[in-house]
């Protein structure tokens, strides 16, 4: 093994100097855990700044290194949150070594396919186990929850997350100017979906728990592995289970939504999180905890569509975009369902350059 860093084309390094201090720090790291330096290689980038590497051990396997830029990316909220994931018993990348002053981490590797690469929304037969599993480990981390250990998911960061749609989206994607009333009518929206997603009960929340954060175990004995989850907050527990079945990258017919849906609820009260068992007694009917994990996911995806145009145009990621219609999609099946959203539908639809269809609607709440 050479004592220094291989130069590898696959690898591109945009500050000499970063360079320099990766090989300084991981250098030592390869006689301690038997690292083959010439197979570093990319693994797989997210939408933030971070980055990861693969690099194979010498006894067999590979370890994760993570580029985390620390002018862009705090790797705090990671180091928690592992820790606080690995004690409720979740199967998360183990941290072997951590340079904070530069951002470099190095990582177990959990594997190399995630969830959404074996799932078929043609087939939700075959996917119905992984999600009950999926479901299993949400509720296993719930019932860690303990309140200010997390960073609170209150009314001002619920704003500043719906404040990405006028933002980004409308503004600079959509490149369109709204007038007073139709400012008016995006406030009034804001307040009513809120107002309903405060009245939840709150747990730990990890913010983006869907089938591509969840990785396919190597060991078929050995649970999914949860992945991405430095920006878990303390908030409504409908959040999760709004993000794993309206998921940003693939949509599921609303039979097989409900099903699993229902499997959490019932799962949910049994552990005294939500309904009769609980504190707040909130949550006790499927019906109103439904409409609950609607305005939740509502709250997502008008959120996650500022984010993936700011990611298209500030971060020059634009792959991300490309999902949007599926955002759309969801934000206006969830508005056709509740009478006060109508204004915010007819927005939508204006924004979109979508014909409303004039006719009578049925089941409207």
């Amino acid at each position: 093994m050479s004592d220094s860093i291989s130069p590898i084309s696959s690898v591109v390094w945009a500050d000499p100097a970063r360079e320099h201090a990766f090989q300084t720090w991981l250098t030592p790291l390869a006689v301690q855990h038997g690292l083959e330096l010439s197979t570093l290689r990319p693994a797989s980038a997210d939408a933030s700044f971070r980055r990861y590497l693969r690099l194979d051990r010498s006894a067999g396997g590979s370890l994760i290194v993570m580029d985390a830029p620390p002018d862009k990316e705090n790797c705090t909220p990671f180091v928690q949150v592992q820790g606080l994931m690995q004690q409720s018993g979740l199967n998360v990348p183990a941290i072997l070594d951590w340079n904070q002053p530069d951002g470099f981490m190095l990582l177990s590797d959990m594997g190399s396919r995630t969830l959404i690469e074996v799932l078929d929304p043609a087939r939700p037969q075959d996917a119905e186990l992984w999600y009950r599993h999926a479901v299993d480990l949400l509720l296993q981390w719930q019932q860690a929850s303990r309140p200010g250990v997390l960073p609170a998911y209150d009314e001002a960061l619920l704003r500043r997350e719906l404040q990405l749609f006028p933002d980004w989206y409308i503004a600079q994607h959509r490149q369109v100017t709204l007038d007073d009333k139709q400012q008016a009518v995006l406030a009034k929206a804001f307040d009513q979906i809120v107002a309903h997603n405060l009245q939840a009960p709150s747990v730990y929340v990890h913010r983006d728990f869907m089938a591509r954060n969840l990785m396919l175990p190597s060991d078929p004995t050995q649970p999914l592995a949860v992945l991405d989850f430095q920006d878990a907050v303390y908030g409504p527990v409908t959040y999760d289970i709004a993000s794993l079945l309206r998921d940003a990258f693939l949509t599921w017919e609303e039979d097989f939504v409900i099903d699993i849906t229902v499997r959490y609820w019932e799962k949910a009260r049994r552990s005294g999180l939500i309904g009769a068992r609980s504190a707040s007694g909130w949550g006790d009917d499927f019906g109103e905890f439904y409409r609950a994990v609607e305005w939740m996911g509502l709250q997502r995806h008008l959120k996650v569509a500022g984010i993936f145009a700011r990611l298209t145009l500030r971060d020059g990621k634009p792959k991300y975009l490309a999902d949007t219609p599926r955002f759309i999609h969801y934000i206006r099946t969830t508005c056709s369902r509740y009478r006060e959203l109508a204004p915010l539908l007819r927005l939508v639809d204006q924004i979109e350059g979508i014909q409303a269809q004039v006719g009578y609607a049925y089941g409207r709440m």
